[in-house]
């Protein structure tokens, strides 16, 4: 990885992960991720986060390239999860007299994870706090459930430069620049989506109140743990997040199945050619044993409309759908126009079961269908009357 230089005095150390396939070994990731790190230079020095346990050669390669022998007098500790922390152990022995800096919810965790507990070790740091590197000044911001409860930032306040953990993070592996303007972003914002939608998305309330901290903040720069640093288009990053986590959805519709034999699969497509002939033009269709789970919730959180539909299995649902509705109900999802649909052989549960599933997230389904056993000439009339009802609630939602 090429080390960047920032802005005079700050640098990136950080390190791409291209070997592991799973992020937290749930969400898939075939372009990689970055673990970000940075270092900021006054008259001390001061290591925003460190890096997953496993890294540590080329993540100490890029420490030393920067400050050479000098030690490291802090390591800023914004989010305690093992891909930023893994290597606070392996960076307390090499640099014996740093000091952690973090809130106190922080130090509990540092010494959970990795016993470290010497109290002497501990900067306690709280809201508007600062810390004088000597001619770079650190200023904290407490932002708890972002999306642990010790997470903050770290803003150094003469480079306008937001360290901000977590949030604004992206999948995705850097591939040779690191700011905005040395590479192509486009490719990140998809990215930004299925990582707030995945890992954040529960947590839009706590989000807001972030982002209402950070309002007078001038932000010249965002650096996060995950992705390129935000100096053009900082603008849009802060506003996609704003639309995220109040749960402004996008205007397209999400077709979300499970099907055994086909039947409960050829009802979804009579409803994309049914909506297609009511003028959406955005249909996104996932068949739920086959589709990666982290495209399904993201389609489903950031998109307007969703339908869901699967068999009675044993008298539950289809499984595939069964995990993705606790999926999505764990997100807390809100602002959706919802259509349900169940298919039976003999016992008709799925339907109810669906219906009690949105109901218990807070949503109302606005059409809703049962078939028995497969399609006949009376199902297209059925799937007309759940379109157009699912139409008429969509073109009249205020989301």
């Amino acid at each position: 990885m090429y080390l960047s230089q920032i802005t005079d005095g700050i640098y990136y150390v950080g390190v791409n992960d291209r070997v592991n396939t799973k992020f937290e070994n749930l969400w898939y990731i075939p372009n990689g991720v970055s673990y970000n790190s940075y270092i900021v230079k006054g008259e001390k020095i001061a290591l925003i986060e460190t890096a997953r346990d496993g890294f540590d050669g080329e993540y100490l390669f890029n420490i030393k390239h920067v400050i050479g022998e000098r030690p490291i007098d802090y390591i800023v500790i914004n989010h305690m999860e093992p891909d930023h922390s893994g290597l606070i152990p392996q960076m307390v022995r090499l640099y014996p007299d740093v000091k952690l800096v973090g809130n106190r919810q922080t130090m509990g965790m540092v010494k959970g994870f990795y016993g470290i507990s010497d109290p002497d070790r501990f900067v306690i740091v709280g809201d508007n706090d600062t810390i004088d590197l000597g001619g770079k000044t650190l200023r904290f911001y407490l932002t708890p459930m972002v999306h642990w409860p010790e997470t903050m930032m770290t803003y150094a306040v003469e480079d306008e430069a937001l360290f901000s953990g977590d949030a604004f993070g992206t999948f995705g592996a850097l591939t040779g620049g690191l700011l905005d303007t040395e590479t192509g972003t486009d490719r990140f914002f998809p990215e930004m989506r299925r990582y707030y939608s995945c890992v954040v998305g529960k947590y839009g309330a706590f989000v807001q109140k972030a982002l209402n901290k950070l309002a007078s903040v001038r932000l010249g720069y965002i650096c996060s743990t995950h992705g390129p640093v935000w100096k053009a288009r900082v603008a849009e990053v802060v506003a996609l997040y704003d639309q995220l986590s109040r749960y402004i959805p996008d205007d397209y519709v999400t077709i979300i199945y499970g099907s055994m034999y086909g039947n409960t699969e050829h009802l979804a497509e009579m409803m994309e050619m049914r909506l297609s002939e009511r003028g959406f033009r955005d249909i996104r269709v996932h068949n739920a044993s086959y589709s990666d789970m982290a495209d399904m919730i993201t389609d489903a959180f950031c998109g307007k409309g969703l339908i869901i539909g699967c068999p009675t299995y044993s008298m539950r649902l289809f499984p595939p759908v069964e995990t993705l509705l606790n999926a999505l109900q764990t997100r807390e999802i809100r602002n959706k126009v919802v259509g349900t649909f169940g298919s039976y052989t003999w016992a008709p549960a799925a339907a109810k079961k669906l219906t009690e599933f949105v109901e218990a997230m807070g949503l109302t389904p606005s059409a809703s269908m049962t078939m028995m056993q497969a399609p006949t000439e009376a199902t297209e009339a059925e799937v007309a009357r759940f379109v157009d009802d699912f139409t008429n609630n969509y073109m009249n939602s205020n989301y």
